[in-house]
């Protein structure tokens, strides 16, 4: 019997030493592969369980692609591939789905791992990925860009919604005319909705800025990036659920749960540049456009200015009514008149502080002529409307503030989150491109481990300042970027239609193709043509300039697939080399 004992006895301690260690291995798992829901704030510089799931299924997709374009490789051998669009207002959105679209024709959008975005190729990603299909529906893609649009008064009933919230801001204003009047569709859904989703899709990564620590603070603290999954501070390694982006937390516990913003607003945080002071130097009348007279005074009046130009650009998108449209034109007309009336005399001889109070009450003024010019429209659907309208945005405008979210970091304790986040109850998240115009910063180093990425740049500024911008990023965080030939950014004034900087051991290959260049302009003047003729801030564009910037982009994308094959072969050859299987 004792020897019966001691035999059960050994039997239940084996048994009870297995269960511990395979609990114990459980839990490493779980800690190691920390899924994107079991605490309210994770830290980790890893991919969340649910990207990874998703990462996973979306190679077999990749895998299948490649070996049917002669790519030969292996489930644990495929390259990741991102393509990183730039931003640029409607000539990236628009840029973008042309880019796309080619891609599915020519067998290469299944390649693609990754998806990132920034500003307004963000609004057609919010767009594309409306459809849990669209990789292979491209022609719906296309064809919504030239759809019939979204009435005023649509528009209005969501901003009547959004105007009850706490953290109502311009972003909201700017965000539902940018979906109505440019993207054509107001997508209400939300980004956590894609979760679940297969992956037929390319994984999206969208990017914003933290607007006062990209003043203020430290660059761990600038770039903010949001997934199907997660949302967070990218290089501090900092996230929430992305359906708890705009919560309350403190000291690192969610407080009180808050709707998810829909995508309507998420494309007006991700593609508000209007809301960095610097952007208002686009336009300066001629009268005050002299050394020493642009100060902080006048920046805000010239803010109030290009704040109301821009949105009634946006509102004349989402109208068809002909004497609508001339009403909103004399609009145009009261206030630009208003602004470059030339009133510097009354600027002589001011102190700081006197100037100041002289363009409060221009600002102030314009706003008046505004609602002037509201109460003086025929009564009807439009003047009720705009009467709406008006009412919102103008005190928004004299507050200017953008992007307003709670900060799931406030009060957190941890010493590697910088003061400019813990410090308030609220964050603002703007558009990301005012620091660097593509999503680099998501896709550098091991996290995402990315090979190749595809760069279509369809960015207003100097060409290749994105790649500049990025290299010093990447030097910053201390994280590898291949090499630039100092030689090439010469050719910056006319630039070839892709360019590759070659990765060597840790630094992804980047493939550059600018949207215009030296195959479809002939000589640097008719670059520089292009580029005003599809500036960034202006009304959103005719069919016209849709159908051309569309054939533009699917041009450079078919002209350049070769050299895309290539790199790409080589991306595969290069993982299977640092596996260790050649």
């Amino acid at each position: 019997m004792k020897s019966g004992n001691a035999r059960f006895s050994a039997s239940v301690i084996c048994l009870w030493l297995v269960i511990a260690a395979a609990l114990a291995e459980a839990v490493d798992n779980m800690e190691g592969n920390a899924t994107c829901s079991e605490r309210p704030i994770r830290q980790s510089q890893s991919l969340c369980a649910g990207e990874q799931e998703y990462v996973h299924k979306r190679k077999q997709v990749v895998l299948e692609s490649l070996n049917s374009l002669g790519t030969n490789c292996t489930a644990d051998s495929v390259p990741h591939i991102a393509l990183l669009a730039s931003g640029g207002g409607q000539r990236s959105a628009v840029g973008l789905v042309g880019t796309l679209y080619q891609m599915e024709k020519e067998s290469l959008l299944d390649t693609l791992l990754y998806l990132g975005g920034v500003s307004g190729s963000t609004w057609s990603m919010s767009s594309l990925y409306s459809d849990p299909q669209w990789s292979a529906n491209m022609d719906r893609a296309v064809s919504t860009l030239s759809g019939p649009g979204v009435e005023l008064e649509q528009a209005l009933a969501w901003l009547g919604e959004r105007s009850k919230e706490e953290h109502f801001s311009l972003t909201d204003i700017w965000g539902v005319l940018t979906s109505a009047g440019i993207m054509k569709q107001m997508d209400l859904r939300h980004l956590s909705d894609e979760a679940s989703r297969n992956a037929s899709n390319p994984y999206p990564i969208y990017s914003a800025i933290e607007k006062h620590c990209f003043s203020d603070g430290p660059i761990e603290g600038k770039w903010f990036e949001v997934s199907p999954h997660e949302a967070g501070f990218t290089e501090l390694g900092v996230f929430v659920e992305t359906s708890l982006l705009g919560s309350k937390f403190q000291s690192g516990e969610l407080l009180e749960r808050k709707p998810e913003m829909d995508m309507v607003k998420l494309q007006g945080v991700l593609g508000c540049a209007l809301a960095h002071e610097e952007i208002i130097r686009e336009f300066i009348p001629p009268w005050l456009n002299v050394p020493g007279h642009v100060d902080g005074a006048a920046e805000e009046y010239l803010r109030v200015y290009n704040a109301l130009d821009k949105l009634v650009a946006l509102t004349r998108s989402t109208i068809k009514d002909p004497a609508a449209l001339s009403d909103l034109d004399k609009l145009q007309k009261i206030v630009k008149d208003k602004v470059n009336h030339n009133d510097s005399a009354l600027l002589e001889s001011k102190s700081l502080e006197d100037r100041r109070s002289v363009f409060q009450q221009w600002s102030l003024e314009l706003l008046a002529a505004v609602e002037a010019w509201s109460r003086s429209l025929e009564d009807g659907a439009f003047k009720t409307h705009v009467s709406l309208l008006t009412k919102q945005v103008l005190p928004l405008i004299m507050k200017w503030e953008w992007g307003t979210t709670a900060n799931f970091l406030y009060q957190y304790q941890d010493s590697t989150i910088p003061p400019c986040l813990r410090s308030k109850e609220r964050f603002h998240l703007v558009d990301a491109g005012l620091l660097i115009n593509v999503a680099y910063p998501s896709f550098l180093g091991d996290k995402r481990d990315i090979d190749l990425i595809i760069a279509p740049e369809y960015s207003a500024g100097n060409m290749f300042e994105t790649l500049t911008l990025a290299r010093d990023y990447a030097a910053e965080v201390k994280k590898p970027f291949p090499e630039i030939d100092d030689k090439i950014l010469e050719e910056r004034d006319w630039p070839n239609d892709c360019y590759v900087f070659e990765g060597k051991e840790k630094e992804p290959t980047i493939v550059y193709m600018p949207l215009f260049n030296r195959r479809n302009c002939k000589d640097a003047e008719e670059f520089k043509a292009k580029m005003e003729e599809f500036s960034t801030f202006q009304r959103p564009f005719n069919q016209e300039k849709i159908e051309f910037v569309l054939q533009t982009a699917k041009f450079n994308m078919k002209n350049n697939k070769e050299t895309l094959l290539r790199e790409i072969n080589k991306a595969a050859l290069r993982r299977h080399k640092r596996l260790g299987r050649v």
